[in-house]
C-alpha cells in the first residue's frame, strides 16, 4: 500500500508539473486571415460599355454623338492600292456608361459601314492602386487572375474580343486603363 501511495504522489506531482508548464507556455497567436480581395461591383463588367449591340446602325444608337478624328501612324498604301477602310468614331455627348466605378475620361464608339464595330474607353486610376485594380478586374474578365503588373489582358466572349492595358506617364498621379472591345462579326480596322 505504501508503494501505491508513493506512486500516486509521484503521478500527482507529474500531473501538477505538466499543468503548470502548460499554463506558463505562451499561447499561440491567432492566425491572421488572408487579405480579402475587393468586391468588384457590376460596373467592373466590361459589358456595361456596350450601349447597343455590335452591328447596330449609327442612327439607332440611343445617345447623342459627335464625330472625332483619330490620327494614326500608318504606312501609306502600296502604289495602286486603295486606302484602308477606316472606321468612323464618335464620342458621347454627355455621360458615358459608368465603368470600374468611374466615369470614363474617354469613351468612343466606332462604326464601319454605319455599323457599330468597336468601343473604346479610358478610365483614370490612382497610380498606387492601378496595378492591383487592373489585376483584379482582369481576373474577373478572364476568370484567371494575372500577376500584378501584367502588361495586357485579352480575351473573347462570344463575338466580342476585348483587349485591356495600363498606360502611365512619368511623374503622373494616375494611370489610364484603356479597354477596346471589337466585334468579330463586324470588324473595325484599327
Amino acid at each position: 500500500m505504501h508503494r501505491m501511495l508513493i506512486h500516486a504522489r509521484q503521478t500527482l506531482a507529474a500531473i501538477a508539473a505538466l499543468t503548470a508548464a502548460a499554463c506558463a507556455a505562451p499561447h499561440p497567436k491567432p492566425v491572421a486571415a488572408p487579405p480579402v480581395a475587393p468586391t468588384l461591383d457590376a460596373s467592373y463588367d466590361w459589358h456595361v460599355l456596350l450601349i447597343a449591340p455590335f452591328g447596330s446602325a449609327l442612327k439607332d444608337i440611343p445617345l447623342a454623338l459627335h464625330e472625332v478624328l483619330l490620327f494614326r501612324d500608318a504606312a501609306p498604301p502600296a502604289a495602286g492600292a486603295a486606302p484602308p477602310d477606316e472606321p468612323e468614331c464618335y464620342a458621347v455627348e454627355g455621360k458615358a456608361p459608368r465603368f470600374m466605378a468611374r466615369l470614363p475620361s474617354e469613351y468612343l464608339v466606332c462604326f464601319k459601314h454605319d455599323r457599330l464595330s468597336r468601343v473604346e474607353a479610358t478610365v483614370r486610376l490612382p497610380l498606387t492602386e492601378s496595378a492591383q485594380i487592373f489585376a483584379d478586374a482582369c481576373g474577373l474578365w478572364t476568370k484567371n487572375a494575372l500577376p500584378v503588373g501584367a502588361p495586357a489582358c485579352e480575351g473573347a466572349d462570344g463575338n466580342i474580343a476585348f483587349a485591356v492595358h495600363l498606360e502611365s506617364e512619368a511623374d503622373a498621379a494616375d494611370a489610364q486603363l484603356v479597354i477596346t472591345l471589337n466585334s468579330t462579326e463586324f470588324p473595325a480596322d484599327r
